[in-house]
């Protein structure tokens, strides 16, 4: 980007889609020397990662509304654009740090939605953008991206009293940021020992740089400095390299889990749930509002985090990583194998979290994409990995995420899962003990013994195999093919199981979605208890929003 004379641009929607393309383009350039100087709050070595595919969902968030606007024959004002970059960050924060900055975005449009992008504005902005990220955070450290946040707000302060124009309020805002970056180790032990600086505090001044650039229309290219005294982490006191810290260079232990995930519910519900994690862990960060929250922690026990959720409001698109055991500073040393799975509800994933398995949770119509799957792979930090998709229409996605992962050393098979029944099935006689060929034989043997079902509400008129259907009516699918058509759930899925049923089958999997009937599980089980004599019965809440219930018959 270039710009005659060097006038600055001004503070409007055009500027915030600038600098959402610069971020990004900066980001890119930073990913790998963040992720490799990463040792705190864990040494996961994926902050530059996080707060990359951050800033990407924020971007693609300010296409769609100028796209929006182009569509209507509009033109999307400053508050628009802001909004959407705050909100596409809030949805797709990755990471203790991305999340953290999804919410210094939301707290620059609390100021910016409501200005003319003024130099004062863009001041204000950055100062209610970092006193929201500490009001976020359970337990804020100084020498982390907080520090430079305020760093960059004070730096802000002071140009603007000079009666500055909001480039060189931005500019400021960037250097105040850069040399506050550089004073963390002095500031965090962690950081002092490995004599790195701050991995989130890099990326915030990659995004305020960023910024200046897209205000001032003078983009510069000068990579952050890592450490205090030189540009790479080769050289550092405790050994930094392949994104891992060195024994040492971090708190010696730490839970087991990293939970994150959306949260649709009210405020009040949202002050409990924060106590309630609070206890469970660490490196606790809430951030969003108006109903809709994203929410990340650090614990040992993943089910209890996502039934905290579930107890609050509304928990999807859950993400559970596996530090590797006790102590975080070790966690990027490769396990020997690991098991990916795709789920459609927070319940699933919970279980999935607690058999050992990463869970990718999807709501329906938003199915991940592949990269989404390479990334699971990758915070699974197994040398080998069985993937799975436990969807149909996901195995092309699921094939091209293997295939992306085997390119870069990780031995992926894919279980042939058509749906989350089967899943559990093949999570139930996965055996790391043994050798991996073996494994995925028996995975997928589990998988195929294991019919599965879902029942549905029609949402329009509409043909199936069993006849026309009418909006509203319940649908009946085996297999993934429609055999029943009914007006009663419970009904209807006791239809269900007695065809599954007159099979054979030993177990039946309820797996009960995040709106099915508080009668629905007692009434199957003793209908099959009656019915179908020495068949089992288990039932799981899985929360998924697509399927009032899911069924498998093994």
């Amino acid at each position: 980007m270039t710009q005659e004379d060097d006038v600055p641009y001004p503070l409007d929607a055009a500027a915030v889609r600038s600098w959402c393309g610069l971020a990004l383009e900066a980001l890119g350039r930073e990913r790998e020397r963040i992720d490799a100087i990463n040792v705190y709050p864990v040494a996961d070595g994926d902050t530059g990662t996080n707060l990359y595919l951050t800033l990407e969902s924020a971007a693609r968030a300010v296409e769609a509304a100028f796209d929006g606007h182009t569509s209507a024959g509009t033109a999307p004002c400053l508050a628009d654009a802001i909004g959407a970059m705050a909100h596409g960050a809030l949805i797709g924060a990755r990471g203790n740090s991305g999340t953290i900055v999804a919410q210094l975005l939301r707290g620059m449009t609390e100021v910016l939605a409501a200005t003319d992008g003024s130099a004062d504005a863009l001041r204000q902005a950055l100062r209610r953008a970092a006193a929201s990220t500490y009001e976020a955070v359970a337990h804020p450290v100084e020498g982390t991206v907080l520090t430079v946040a305020t760093a960059a707000a004070d730096a802000a302060e002071r140009a603007a009293a000079g009666a500055a124009g909001a480039a060189e309020v931005a500019r400021a805002a960037h250097e105040g940021a850069r040399t506050a970056l550089q004073a963390t180790p002095g500031q965090l032990a962690v950081l002092g020992r490995a004599g790195v600086v701050d991995a989130g505090g890099c990326g915030l001044v990659a995004l305020l740089g960023a910024l200046a650039d897209a205000l001032s229309g003078e983009v510069s290219a000068t990579p952050v400095a890592v450490r205090a005294d030189a540009p790479l982490p080769e050289a550092a006191g405790c050994e930094v390299a392949d994104g891992a810290a060195a024994d040492g260079c971090g708190d010696p232990e730490g839970p087991a889990f990293e939970v994150i995930y959306l949260l649709e519910a009210e405020d009040a519900a949202v002050a409990r749930l924060r106590t309630r994690l609070d206890g469970l862990g660490d490196s606790l960060v809430v951030v969003g509002g108006d109903g809709l929250w994203n929410v990340h922690v650090h614990v040992d026990d993943a089910g209890a985090a996502v039934e905290a959720g579930i107890e609050a409001g509304r928990p999807y698109r859950v993400r559970i990583t596996h530090f590797g055991g006790a102590s975080r500073t070790k966690e990027p040393a490769m396990t020997a194998r690991a098991v990916v799975a795709v789920v459609p509800g927070a319940g699933l994933a919970g279980l999935c979290a607690q058999a050992g398995a990463t869970p990718v949770d999807v709501r329906p119509g938003e199915p991940p994409a592949s990269g989404e799957l390479v990334q699971a792979i990758r915070q699974a930090h197994a040398r080998e990995v069985m993937l799975l998709p436990n969807d149909p229409e996901l195995r092309h996605t699921a094939a091209a995420a293997a295939e992306q992962a085997r390119t870069e050393g990780v031995r992926v098979a894919l279980i042939p899962t058509r749906s989350a029944v089967q899943g559990l099935a093949a999570l139930a006689v996965h055996e790391p003990g043994r050798s991996f060929d073996e494994d995925v034989v028996a995975m997928t043997a589990a998988a195929g013994a294991t019919r599965y079902a879902e029942l549905a509400v029609a949402e329009r008129q509409s043909w199936t195999m069993a006849g026309v259907c009418q909006a509203g009516d319940v649908l009946g699918l085996i297999d993934g093919d429609v055999v029943v058509i009914g007006s009663d759930l419970i009904r209807t899925a006791m239809t269900v199981l007695d065809r599954m049923l007159s099979a054979g089958g030993e177990l039946v999997t309820l797996v009960l979605g995040a709106e099915a009937p508080d009668a629905l599980a007692e009434r199957l089980e003793r209908h099959v208890r009656e019915r179908h004599l020495a068949v089992d019965t288990v039932v799981y809440e899985g929360g998924q929003h697509a399927a009032p219930l899911l069924i498998g018959v093994e």
